[in-house]
């Protein structure tokens, strides 16, 4: 890791991996893309049953999270499941990666992820995705501690960003 990161180093990850890399390296180039797709799919479906299942669906496909990193150093707090974050900065972009013991959880994950990993922090910190979930009403389908939890989770992300923004 880059020496003077304002960031907790318990926070981030070590930058050598053994197994597969954990971060997630959306498809999109930008976040606005990310969150334009999902939307599209979003819409694909009427029933909000078929978005959850959606849902759970792209939280089956994070990439594996290291068991070492699911310990309170990583744990988001706020959230009403547990939820653990991992952040990496490579080439000027902040890498995340995630895991919930949750299903849905986990695909509220997955969806943060696809908009904010693998972007700089300057984008990450324009980026908000909590107004984003609610314009498409995911936030007002969901239980109030669920809201609550996406809430902690971006407000996690946006600060590994502040923090690597003001190193950078």
């Amino acid at each position: 890791m880059a020496g003077g990161w304002p960031i907790e180093r318990a926070r981030i990850a070590p930058t050598s991996h053994v197994m597969s890399d954990p971060f997630v390296q959306p498809p999109e180039e930008t976040a606005a893309a990310a969150i334009a797709a999902i939307a599209e799919e979003f819409a694909f479906f009427d029933d909000w049953m078929d978005r959850y299942g959606l849902v759970i669906d792209w939280g089956r496909k994070l990439p594996p999270f290291p068991a070492a990193w699911q310990d309170a150093a990583h744990k988001v707090e706020g959230c009403q499941s547990q939820v653990w974050l991992a952040a990496e900065r490579r080439d000027g972009r902040l890498y995340l990666a995630a895991a919930s013991d949750a299903a849905i959880v986990a695909g509220l994950v997955a969806m943060l992820l696809r908009i904010y990993s693998g972007r700089t922090a300057e984008e990450v910190l324009a980026t908000d995705a909590a107004a984003f979930l609610k314009d498409l009403d995911l936030i007002g389908n969901l239980s109030a501690n669920r809201g609550n939890g996406i809430a902690a989770m971006v407000a996690r992300i946006r600060a590994i960003a502040a923090g690597t923004a003001a190193a950078a």
